[in-house]
C-alpha cells in the first residue's frame, strides 16, 4: 500500500481528487490543505506527497521546504507536484525541493495515478506538456539576492527595513530594487512584483 498525503488549498478540488485516488486499491489517500500539511506528514509518514504548486497563504509560492518530517532517521516522502507551464518559477523551486514528479493540472487524473505509482518507486515522471515551462524555469532573470529583495518588498517593507533585514546599505538595496524593474521589464516596484509573482518566481 502507498501512503498518499494530497496537499490542495482548494476543499472542492482536493476533496474530489482524494475520492478519485481512493478508488486504487493500492493507495492510501490523505488529504490537506497547505496550511496543516507539514503536521500531517509528521503524524502520517506518507510515502508519497501529491502537492498542487498554488498555496493560498503564501502569495501563491508553497512552503515545499516544510514538507519535510523532523527527526534523525527519518525518511522524507517523496514529492508529486501539480502544476502548469505559466509559473516556471514555481517549476524550479519544485525542482531544488527535489521533487521527482510533474503533472500537469490540464491532464488527466490517471497521470497523477501513474505519477504517484513511479515515483514510490524512486523513478522520475514528467509531463511532457510541461517541458516548456521547464525551459521558462531556466531563464529567471533575478539572482537570489534580488528575489530576498523582492519578496520583503512584496511584503510590504520599506526600503530601510529590507535593509536591515538583509544587511544591506539603503542605497545597495535601491540598486537592487532598480536592477529587477529592468530585468523583469517592469514600470515600478509595484508592477515588477506582480510580474514576479505571476511568473511564480514570488
Amino acid at each position: 500500500m502507498i501512503r498518499v498525503l494530497l496537499v490542495h488549498d482548494a476543499c472542492l478540488v482536493r476533496s474530489v481528487l482524494a475520492e478519485w485516488l481512493r478508488r486504487e486499491p493500492d493507495l492510501g489517500v490523505y488529504d490537506t490543505p497547505w496550511r496543516g500539511a507539514s503536521g500531517r506528514v509528521r503524524s502520517l509518514g506518507p510515502d508519497v506527497l501529491a502537492a498542487d504548486l498554488d498555496c493560498s497563504d503564501t502569495h501563491g509560492v508553497p512552503p515545499l521546504g516544510d514538507l519535510r518530517p523532523a527527526g534523525t532517521g527519518t525518511t522524507p516522502p517523496r514529492l508529486v507536484v501539480l502544476a502548469d507551464s505559466h509559473r516556471p518559477g514555481l517549476l524550479k523551486r519544485a525542482a531544488e525541493a527535489g521533487a521527482l514528479g510533474y503533472v500537469d493540472k490540464e491532464s488527466s487524473p490517471e497521470r497523477l495515478v501513474r505519477a504517484i505509482r513511479r515515483v514510490a518507486q524512486g523513478e522520475r515522471f514528467v509531463d511532457d506538456s510541461l517541458g516548456f515551462g521547464f525551459l521558462r524555469a531556466a531563464q529567471i532573470p533575478l539572482t537570489r539576492r534580488e528575489l530576498s529583495v523582492l519578496s520583503l518588498a512584496a511584503g510590504g517593507a520599506s526600503i530601510a527595513e529590507i535593509a536591515g533585514s538583509l544587511h544591506l546599505s539603503n542605497g545597495t538595496v535601491r540598486n537592487y530594487m532598480a536592477a529587477i524593474t529592468r530585468k523583469t521589464g517592469a514600470r515600478n516596484r509595484i508592477d515588477a512584483i506582480r510580474i514576479s509573482q505571476g511568473e511564480g518566481w514570488l
